[in-house]
């Protein structure tokens, strides 16, 4: 069971997670895989299903964030449909089969991979770089490929694949908004069918829950307790982002996810 210093501890992460998306705009898996490893380890959880619990809690944890984005995005006509229609069968391919490759992995080569891809992102902040344009929008046949390229990477380190639809998108010569929306949509079947393939991919793991509502690698009460904190702290993200130098905090949150990740690789080594 959760006593109640995991559980506030839960509630904060939630708190900051959602409070960060809703001002930069970015995804909370880089922050909560390494915070929830460092948690799951303090609480007795072997090495060896450390990340793959991490990863598959923070996957179910962005369901309710994506759907709340999707639904703000569509409602302002931010959303290509058609786009996201042809991406999505790759997506639930790509994503469903990545939870199945991560389940033979080991947690040190998931954690190296995890903040390899966090590295990378983070240096994209720092040096603040867009992509630029250098083709018309793709055809359905490389959407899809595309989207089960995305879904995989985005599976394997438990993001909602925004920074990657973006930026993908951007290099089509797609407006930035409609980028932005689109990558929203997108995040939604990424977290469903994520937190399905870590549930089944993960049913024959021996369970080191803190209580009795462990599914394969997905803890729904510390899903529960993250997606209610993150859901109430966005709008305050949101409201702050429009008064602070966003850019100079992003600098700062990108050297927080490299600190994080390192972290997190030691931690299981």
């Amino acid at each position: 069971m959760l006593n109640l210093e995991w559980v506030l501890l839960f509630l904060l992460l939630g708190c900051v997670v959602g409070f960060m998306a809703g001002l930069l705009g970015i995804g909370g898996g880089g922050i909560m895989v390494p915070v929830l490893t460092s948690i799951f380890l303090l609480q007795g959880i072997p090495v060896e299903n450390v990340v793959h619990l991490a990863l598959g809690t923070s996957m179910a944890s962005i369901i309710a964030t994506s759907i709340s984005s999707l639904r703000a995005h569509h409602s302002n006509g931010g959303v290509l449909w058609k786009v996201f229609k042809s991406m999505t069968p790759g997506i639930i391919i790509g994503t469903f089969l990545a939870t199945l490759f991560v389940s033979y992995i080991s947690s040190f080569y998931l954690a190296l991979f995890f903040s390899i891809l966090m590295a990378y992102v983070a240096i994209q902040m720092l040096l603040n770089k867009q992509a630029k344009p250098t083709r018309g929008l793709d055809n359905n046949t490389r959407l899809l490929i595309a989207g089960g390229g995305i879904g995989a990477i985005s599976a394997i380190v438990s993001i909602g694949g925004g920074s990657l639809t973006v930026r993908y998108l951007l290099r089509q010569n797609v407006d930035i908004k409609k980028a932005i929306g689109t990558s929203a949509a997108i995040g939604l079947p990424i977290s469903i069918v994520g937190t399905l393939g870590y549930i089944i991919n993960g049913n024959g793991v021996e369970s080191y829950s803190m209580g009795s509502y462990t599914f394969g690698y997905v803890n729904f009460p510390v899903v529960l307790l993250i997606s209610t904190a993150s859901f109430f702290m966005a709008p305050y993200g949101v409201k702050l982002a429009h008064k602070l130098n966003i850019s100079t905090l992003k600098k700062v949150f990108s050297v927080l996810l490299i600190i994080l990740s390192i972290k997190m690789l030691i931690s299981v080594v």
